[in-house]
């Protein structure tokens, strides 16, 4: 005979896939999907529910869907800047992989957030629009890129920013405009809420096609001279430090890659997980490395970093489930 404990699991687990297959069908939420093969550094455990969006709107189905039962919702778009942990993530995965993106009117792109960054990037420089071509070859999805107002070379893709739909915790939608973002270094509200991007609409202008193709290679050129494109990555692991928040050492730029390689921390592993060679902000594995030895590396980096400079390194990287 069932445990109580038993009838209650099971009742409870019958009631979150009534809930998921009346918001999305019987056959699109799924249970107990690995996530390793959705993240760029192919390593983590299952979700314990998983939804693949094909469209804004089903984010903001799942978000309601999670309320109603009580569970929490994680987000993934392309897998990097991520690390998923080797016990899975609790809950409702849902994979942001798809999107559309077209003019509002002059000067104004609209793309959705499950849209790829390099996809944006594609379709502007084809339809010669001008202001997003430097994006090309970064990595992730544009809600990735919202969420942590990502930086090139000293500019931010929120500086581009008109404004963001989202949907929040209760599932209501609602628009908000740049200043309203909390665009800053790494860093938006979206970091600190319950809200999900689900589209962003941003400022462009006209331009020669064949001039942005060529601001487009340069930047992907530069990518590839100073960063481990080809190995199995997450991206930058730490932020670079802040000149108005962080002592840095004179001589030193505020530069997190610069300070793991004088602290002579490139080629540093852990098991299957080392500092890559090419960039000192970068972890690579070679296959095999388990979430713990990914963190144990990180870890061990930020403890070397704050012994010899004094300065503790914020992640740019993002955990998700249990360790």
């Amino acid at each position: 005979m069932m445990s109580h404990t038993g009838e209650s699991l099971a009742s409870e687990e019958r009631s979150v896939g009534e809930a998921f297959i009346a918001a999305f069908g019987p056959a699109r939420v799924r249970r107990g999907v690995s996530l390793a093969p959705m993240t760029t550094f192919k390593t983590g455990g299952a979700a314990d529910w998983f939804l693949e969006t094909a469209a804004p709107g089903d984010i903001v189905r799942a978000v309601r869907a999670c309320r109603e039962v009580g569970l929490p919702l994680t987000v993934l778009g392309s897998g990097s800047n991520v690390l998923v942990g080797g016990r899975g993530v609790r809950g409702l995965v849902v994979r942001m992989w798809h999107g559309r993106v077209a003019t509002l009117g002059p000067g104004v792109v609209r793309a959705d957030a499950g849209l790829s960054l390099n996809g944006l990037v594609r379709w502007t420089v084809n339809h010669g629009l001008a202001g997003l071509e430097r994006w090309a070859g970064m990595p992730g999805t544009v809600g990735g890129a919202l969420c942590g107002n990502a930086h090139f070379r000293g500019t931010l893709i929120g500086d581009q920013v008109l404004a963001v739909d989202v949907v929040d915790g209760e599932g209501s939608v609602r628009q908000l405009d740049s200043e309203a973002m909390g665009f800053g270094y790494d860093t938006s509200r979206l970091q600190t809420t319950d809200e999900v991007a689900l589209s962003a609409t941003f400022s462009v202008t006209l331009g020669a096609e064949g001039a942005l193709r060529a601001i487009a290679r340069e930047s992907l050129s530069y990518r590839k001279q100073t960063q481990p494109l080809t190995a199995r990555s997450a991206g930058c692991i730490f932020q670079n430090p802040d000149p108005a928040v962080d002592d840095i050492p004179v001589g030193i730029p505020p530069s997190a890659g610069e300070l793991i390689d004088r602290a002579g921390l490139k080629g540093r592993r852990a098991g299957h997980a080392q500092v890559s060679l090419v960039h000192g902000n970068f972890i690579v594995s070679d296959g095999r490395a388990s979430p713990g030895e990914i963190r144990d590396l990180i870890e061990g980096c930020r403890e070397t970093v704050r012994d010899h400079f004094g300065i503790t390194l914020r992640d740019e990287i993002i955990y998700r489930g249990e360790f």
